[in-house]
């Protein structure tokens, strides 16, 4: 079930809320309620696997409350923490990855060896296994006190704002709110807001530009009669999918941080205009910001991070972490290289230490647009042989010319959608709304004061026309 679908937002979301705010005079009975609707949320997508979820909650559960009991053995605690990461990432390697390495045994032995159809990809496993294990090792670490109520584990991990996209939150965060957040009218009129925010980037930009992105996409397809696109057309869609996966997963992460505010929890922000960067460093240090925050904590200083005796264990371990994002998000040896594409950049402002060269902002910039769209063409491409055709046409190496006719249309039918993505991928709007916030605007921020909740009413009217006609709404990220 979708945020931006007709079905949450008329059915599930207004009584799952209303029902919320009616128990409020119970914190018990309003966790059970949220508790029992995020399951069926998931449910709704998910009929058997929501089991598996279940039982990753209680076994987590369980093994938080042993490490508790256990935490001054040092070799029962060991054990405690191999066996959370076993069971977790091998739930997650049986029903994400097994297929993909049994393909590539199948291929290196260029026959059938292993008869293997897969399984069904649980919605968000990426998402609620990090959680889980998270909660596991806070723990340990004391940077959480260990739940003895399961329910409120499950209620954690289950949420269903968070649940399927993210933002990954840790337990640390929630723990409190979950018995005693408070209603706040200002707060919660800004949920609205950011959730309406959300869904106009979503519905709005994000699923107009995928039109764009896939349409020329899918003409370098292996088998397609059409493969060497003209230059323009190929720039032209790997501009409009590098604006449509921000939108998309922004947007929808914004969704849940409103719907998140709605019911009185607090999330971090997950994206911080990351396209504004002026390294590949600075880059993700705004882009999904949750998930890069758990590599960090969880496996980057685990392995030692930065601070080791040479700098080759310190590639090592950025090695480490990158490869397991680019495989995090998706079981293709396309998702590797993106991920290693990333490596390689990282550790080459390192090394020539970057940040501290005096050079040109727009030059910075142009550098890192350069290196995260070509990153992206790894991350849309199904293959090798897309990727490959796909940038030998980027730079017209493919016999390919570079006029379009084809290019000049998408620019004529969508240009107003891509003015919009380009201006709300970066601060302008927000620092917009600062200044007529402002006590020196007098009247006109008076004006804008009134105007502004019009005007997100609008938006919530336009999005909700859009859904209603059917059209184009994918969503990049629900499987990860």
């Amino acid at each position: 079930m979708l945020f931006s679908s007709l079905l949450f937002l008329f059915y599930f979301f207004p009584i799952t809320l209303g029902v919320n705010y009616l128990l409020s005079f119970c914190r018990p009975a309003q966790n059970a309620w949220l508790l029992v609707t995020s399951l069926f949320f998931y449910a709704w997508g998910e009929p058997i696997l929501v089991l598996l979820m279940i039982a990753s909650i209680m076994v987590n559960w369980a093994l938080g409350l042993a490490v508790d009991k256990y935490r001054d053995d040092k070799i029962k605690v060991r054990f405690i923490i191999v066996l959370t990461c076993v069971l977790n990432l091998g739930a997650l390697f049986v029903y994400k990855y097994l297929g993909f390495v049994i393909r590539n045994i199948n291929m290196v032995a260029g026959k059938r060896l292993i008869d293997f159809a897969g399984f069904a990809l649980p919605l968000g496993i990426s998402f609620y296994t990090f959680q889980s294990m998270s909660y596991v090792i806070d723990v340990l670490r004391k940077d959480a006190k260990v739940e003895k109520n399961p329910f409120y584990v499950g209620l954690y991990v289950a949420f269903f704002p968070q649940l399927v996209a993210g933002p990954i939150v840790r337990y640390t965060d929630i723990a409190e709110q979950i018995r005693h957040r408070k209603f706040e009218a200002s707060v919660f009129f800004e949920g609205c807001c950011q959730f309406i925010s959300g869904m106009g980037k979503k519905v709005l930009l994000s699923n107009a530009l995928a039109i764009v992105a896939d349409r020329i996409f899918n003409l370098s397809v292996l088998g397609h009669h059409v493969v060497n696109i003209p230059a323009a057309l190929a720039w032209v869609g790997l501009v409009a999918y590098t604006l449509q996966i921000f939108f998309d997963f922004s947007g929808y992460s914004e969704m849940a941080i409103g719907l998140g505010r709605m019911f009185g929890f607090e999330f971090l922000e997950n994206f911080n205009y990351p396209y504004i960067s002026q390294s590949v460093g600075e880059f993700w240090r705004r882009w999904h910001i949750s998930l890069g925050t758990w590599f960090k904590e969880y496996v980057y200083i685990p392995l030692g991070g930065s601070r080791v005796a040479n700098n080759d264990r310190m590639v090592f371990n950025t090695f480490v972490v990158w490869f397991l994002t680019g495989i995090w998000h998706g079981a293709e040896w396309t998702f590797i290289i993106w991920g290693l594409w990333n490596l390689v950049f990282l550790l080459m402002e390192r090394l020539i230490k970057w940040d501290e060269r005096r050079i040109p902002r727009v030059l910075r910039h142009v550098y890192l647009m350069s290196v995260v769209m070509l990153g992206w063409l790894f991350f849309r491409t199904i293959d090798f042989y897309q990727a490959a055709q796909y940038m030998l046409n980027l730079f017209g190496m493919n016999n390919n010319g570079f006029k379009s006719d084809m290019a000049l249309m998408f620019i004529r039918e969508y240009w107003v959608f891509f003015v919009f993505a380009l201006l709300f991928s970066t601060p302008v709007a927000k620092n917009f709304g600062k200044l007529m916030k402002g006590e020196l605007m007098g009247i006109w921020g008076d004006i804008y004061s009134f105007l502004m909740p019009l005007g997100y009413i609008m938006v919530f009217m336009i999005c909700i026309t859009f859904l209603a006609k059917g059209n184009y709404n994918p969503f990049i990220y629900f499987n990860f």
